[in-house]
């Protein structure tokens, strides 16, 4: 038997997880945004949020309704502190100097891909998922074995739970053009230094994949 990371989707084990995408760093008026004033916003961000609106965010959409009509499990994780002072975050993010508190309107999933009905959401305060929840004891829980991931930033948090969820003995399909970072040279970079771990997919790949199941 060949061993290989290129294995279609299975829907009954795998799960579709949304990375971050939330109003903290998602929306215009988000805890990592809203205190910039137009010029150093747009210097900064704006072909970050020029690429997520026009192209991003509709992909994602595409891929949440797909997946949703495949039976594959959507779940989401977002920055969010187990309290309201963060005191609970990690080092890194006390040191990063942000906290999204816990309940916060930062902390919510965009409108645009809003979970539906009991679909999960754990919360984290470190940069990998599977570091500061138990999203593997629930991945491992619901039959999972793949693992779809999109979502923000691509070179941090997305890296992150790549590296981790491989690590841990999953099949992860990174879909390259449903993930995002701040400048496109180092979105490139991330997808050419993490496409040893993972099968990168375009959202036509992935529609088409989930179309003809």
């Amino acid at each position: 038997m060949t061993l290989t990371r290129n294995v279609p989707l299975v829907p009954e084990q795998s799960a579709l997880l949304f990375i971050d995408v939330q109003n903290f760093a998602a929306h215009r008026e988000g805890g990592e945004f809203k205190d910039l004033d137009a010029a150093e916003f747009t210097s900064k961000y704006g072909w970050f949020f020029d690429e997520l609106d026009a192209r991003v965010i509709p992909n994602m959409q595409a891929i949440q309704t797909a997946s949703r009509a495949a039976g594959i499990e959507v779940m989401y994780t977002t920055i969010e502190s187990l309290t309201l002072d963060g005191r609970d975050r990690s080092l890194d993010y006390k040191i990063t100097g942000f906290n999204v508190p816990k309940g916060s309107w930062d902390g919510k999933v965009i409108d645009q891909i809003a979970p539906r009905g009991d679909e999960i959401v754990l919360p984290k305060s470190s940069s990998s998922v599977f570091v500061s929840t138990h999203i593997d004891y629930v991945l491992r829980n619901l039959g999972v074995k793949q693992l779809v991931l999109c979502g923000l930033i691509t070179d941090q948090c997305v890296e992150s739970a790549i590296r981790d969820a491989c690590d841990l003995g999953y099949l992860v399909t990174q879909v390259v053009d449903a993930c995002l970072t701040y400048t496109p040279e180092r979105h490139e970079n991330s997808l050419s230094t993490i496409k040893g771990y993972c099968r990168q997919v375009t959202t036509a790949d992935l529609l088409a994949e989930l179309g003809g199941l």
